[in-house]
């Protein structure tokens, strides 16, 4: 008996535990089955996908016939996008019974069908609440169960784990024309670039002694600069999450204050070194 644990290169957050999974010791190549690359370590299958998980139905009895192992368990590996944008960590059975025979499933599975639940679903809950505590992802990050949905169609007892892996797009604010220090920036897989804002391309006056020293204090065109570069930003990484990055070292204390004041109002998200690293 074997145990699949099944990643998409469809799917970055798919990819990323899959790899960190091989890094551990004892793991070696297995068969290709249909184009599909496997690898080995004593009873685990990882499998490695090329397309979304939802449509790989009969994944277990596609493996058997192919191999002569007998799958025990399925375990897929996904990401997962809340609507609520808040990250977070779950885990879900997975099935498709709530549509009628006429219905089209939109997310694999089919009307009326529902997958056994794996059993490691609960104890796989308890760690990562366990694992989330202990690395300081609580409360930024949501560990959860979700209710059962979409496919694939498989027979083996099943569940998804997924993460919200939504990749990160800087949006550098500060220092000199040329931007060499970002490059250290962007050595993290998963960082993408979005504008770079430098100095000079935030026209700030500087407030005489008879205004506050804030965001509202500071006349020029920096607001408006900042407000395009972000949204910009946006649109062009769907699903990514612009975090700003300040060179806070070519900033005089005045135009920092202002900056992260007005980030903080716009609700612009300043990113931590471990974002970027």
């Amino acid at each position: 008996m074997v145990t699949l644990v099944a990643a998409t290169a469809a799917d970055p957050a798919s990819v990323r535990p899959m790899s960190s999974i091989l890094a551990m010791p004892g793991w070696h190549p297995g068969p290709i089955v249909r184009d599909m690359l496997s690898f080995v370590n004593e009873k685990l299958r990882l499998l490695k996908l090329e397309n979304h998980l939802v449509r790989e139905d009969h994944l277990d009895k596609r493996w058997e016939e192919a191999t002569g192992d007998s799958v025990d368990e399925v375990i897929f590996l996904s990401r997962h996008v809340a609507a609520s944008n808040r990250p977070a960590l779950t885990i879900h059975p997975i099935g498709t019974p709530h549509l009628r025979e006429d219905e089209v499933p939109l997310a694999g599975g089919r009307p009326g069908w529902a997958a056994p639940p794996n059993p490691r679903i609960g104890p796989w809950l308890r760690l990562l609440k366990n694992l989330a505590k202990s690395h300081n992802l609580v409360p930024e990050f949501e560990v959860t169960l979700e209710a059962t949905h979409h496919g694939p169609e498989i027979s083996s007892p099943a569940m998804f784990v997924e993460i919200d892996d939504r990749p990160k797009v800087l949006l550098g604010i500060g220092g000199g024309y040329y931007v060499p220090w970002r490059m250290d920036n962007v050595r993290k897989d998963g960082i993408w670039v979005g504008h770079l804002l430098s100095g000079y391309s935030l026209p700030m006056e500087e407030p005489s002694e008879s205004k506050e020293v804030n965001s509202k204090g500071v006349d020029g065109m920096w607001r408006k600069v900042i407000n395009i570069a972000f949204e910009t930003s946006r649109l062009a990484f769907p699903g990514g999450e612009v975090l700003a990055h300040l060179d806070l070292e070519s900033f005089k204390t005045w135009r920092r204050k202002a900056v992260t004041e007005f980030l903080e109002s716009e609700e612009i998200k300043i990113g931590k070194p471990g974002d970027f690293y």
